[in-house]
């Protein structure tokens, strides 16, 4: 059994070598704990957001999208309480200069270089800005540290332009920014990060029930998209581990070469947020039934997630390694959808240009419908092992014979069977196979 060290250093390996994750300004000695997405790293990214986007927004009815601003009123986080409470206990370390959350140290010595740490301090999470030419305290603005406010603050907005009834659920992907103190697993834990977040407004008395649900949607939600359900996990908060503003929360937790660590949280986040706001800016936040002829404030369920952490659990439980007639072969097993490169075209001479020719038009003709590429850079046996490395569920081999019966080779990464298809074909064929 691979140590977990190991597996780790291939996951980190093969994301730079193959193009998913670069280091945030590499040449200047990189940016700690910022990062870059490659060519490949963009596009399973962005596929990971369509499979979240189109679960939640599209294939339900219940759901609608915003993409608010980075950029909030500073009151917005007073009414959330992250001036005043989203903070770290800090410690430093005299030699070193690493800093540490002061409940992972023990003692007065540093875990890394044993040598005298500071006194621990307050450290405030939220990045600081300031808005306009002038940098005064009337200026003072935040990068947000979480989606969820930009919802919030816009639930009377949606309710009214898109005439909903509770419960229904307001999506939202974006950006998010916290100075955190990082664990140096890749992207698991980022200064700059991609949250998805979901925050489904009920009638009080049905939360518990509501919330339940949306674990169970989360959970499978994964599994769907081809994580090993053996790698998963639910974790119920204590009640002394919730936060301020919770009823209940669980975790969807992976097991990441790291260990078990969380993926998702799923939390009844019960009125405080609206009710916060409300109080804080003097808007009825207040939604009215006109069936009932109530008038409440709802309480939200949310499941918030990390794309980036996403991003890396997909990678590592996709990654293995196989023994093929005595050479080993790299694959990425990603969900078809999740693939960043869906078919590779391969010319099995690269010297014969009505091979080549042939092999580039097929290339064209998919590329409307799918995220193709044409490789023509070494021997067949070695591009094929290349996508097999980077997840490319086909290959579609252009040979000699080609040019005469107009039929290609369609190779499966997985089975690594082999289909001799019409080249007139090819479009209808794949068509099924993603299905």
């Amino acid at each position: 059994m691979q140590q977990k060290s190991d597996v780790m250093d291939k996951i980190v390996s093969l994301c730079k070598r193959r193009g998913f994750i670069f280091q945030s300004s590499e040449i200047y000695g990189g940016l700690g704990s910022v990062w870059d997405y490659g060519p490949l790293g963009v596009e399973i990214k962005k596929n990971v957001k369509e499979g979240w986007w189109r679960s939640n927004v599209y294939e339900r009815d219940d759901i609608e999208g915003l993409d608010a601003a980075i950029l909030m009123h500073p009151q917005v986080w007073m009414a959330s309480g992250h001036v005043s409470s989203f903070e770290d206990t800090l410690v430093d370390c005299k030699n070193c200069k690493k800093r540490f959350k002061a409940e992972q140290v023990f003692g007065k010595m540093c875990p890394e270089c044993g040598g005298e740490l500071t006194e621990a301090r307050q450290f405030n999470l939220m990045l600081k800005t300031h808005l306009g030419p002038i940098e005064e305290a009337g200026s003072l603005s935040y990068l947000r540290p979480e989606t969820a406010q930009g919802i919030f603050v816009n639930f009377q907005n949606v309710v009214n332009s898109m005439r909903r009834k509770v419960p229904f659920g307001i999506a939202q992907i974006g950006k998010a920014f916290r100075n955190e103190i990082t664990t140096g697993n890749l992207t698991f834990r980022s200064r700059e990060f991609e949250q998805m977040e979901i925050e489904f407004f009920v009638k009080p008395g049905t939360d518990e029930e509501w919330y339940r649900k949306w674990v169970d949607e989360r959970f499978g939600w994964y599994v769907r998209f081809g994580m090993r359900e053996e790698n998963l996990r639910k974790r119920q908060h204590e009640q002394n581990e919730l936060a301020h503003y919770a009823k209940a929360c669980t975790d969807i937790e992976y097991k990441f070469p790291f260990g078990w660590s969380e993926l998702e949280g799923i939390a009844n986040r019960t009125d405080f947020d609206l009710m916060q706001h409300m109080n804080l800016s003097t808007k009825d936040l207040q939604y009215f039934d006109d069936e009932s002829k109530e008038k409440y404030v709802p309480y939200v369920i949310e499941p918030s997630g990390g794309i980036d952490r996403s991003v890396l659990a997909f990678l590592t439980d996709s990654y293995r390694e196989e023994e093929v007639k005595g050479d080993k072969r790299v694959v990425l097993g990603l969900h078809k959808r999740l693939a960043p490169v869906k078919i590779a075209v391969l010319p099995l001479l690269r010297n014969r240009p009505e091979i080549v020719s042939l092999a580039k038009s097929i290339t064209g003709d998919l590329k409307s419908s799918y995220k193709a590429m044409y490789d023509d850079t070494a021997s067949i046996g070695r591009l094929y092992r290349r996508q097999d490395e980077i997840g490319t569920p086909y290959c579609i081999t252009v040979d000699v014979d080609s040019l005469t019966d107009k039929k290609v080779t369609v190779r499966d990464r997985d089975s690594m069977k082999q289909d001799r298809i019409a080249v007139d074909q090819i479009k209808e064929y794949m068509v099924d196979k993603f299905k």
